[in-house]
């Protein structure tokens, strides 16, 4: 079980303060924001895997539910799927055979194209993801932990970075 209490201090801002004590202040800032980063991942997934646990979906798989659910024919292809949510194809196929293992997508040939899969959301798959959608947008979407400027800030500093690294 892990200890939930509030610390003292901030361990992060020691590990700077130690990084400068050992000479590495060239690194210490950058240390101290991925650190954050780091633990600001943590704390968001928590939430939202606390979110959909009842519903026996991941948030990889609530990603994959909601892109098919916001398509335009319900359906995508597998390769689309991984392109859009910047996952290797692997993670797709993992999270897609989960999905259909509890009905909520499945796959279909392609009409066109034998070499390629289509993955379509089942009207189980559609309701799960409103019902997700609602639960998080009311439980963590609306209450990031964030005010609203420091939020966008938050936004654009991560878009700078996703796009530093060539992420778009």
């Amino acid at each position: 079980m892990v200890d939930r209490s509030p610390l003292n201090s901030d361990p992060i801002a020691e590990a700077r303060r130690q990084w400068e004590a050992h000479g590495w202040n060239d690194a210490a800032d950058g240390m101290a924001a991925v650190t954050s980063l780091m633990r600001a991942h943590q704390i968001a997934l928590s939430r939202v895997e606390t979110v959909l646990k009842p519903l026996e979906i991941t948030f990889a798989r609530y990603e994959v539910l909601m892109l098919l659910h916001l398509s335009s024919r319900g359906s995508l292809p597998m390769g689309v799927i991984g392109s859009r949510l910047q996952v290797h194809q692997t993670s797709v196929t993992n999270a897609v055979d989960r999905l259909e293992a509890a009905h909520l997508v499945a796959r279909q040939p392609h009409p066109t194209d034998r070499r390629t899969t289509l993955v379509e959301i089942s009207a189980r798959g559609r309701q799960v993801a409103e019902r997700a959608t609602q639960t998080l947008n009311a439980e963590v979407f609306t209450d990031p932990l964030l005010s609203s400027a420091p939020m966008r800030g938050v936004v654009e500093t991560l878009r700078d970075m996703r796009q530093q690294a060539g992420d778009f």
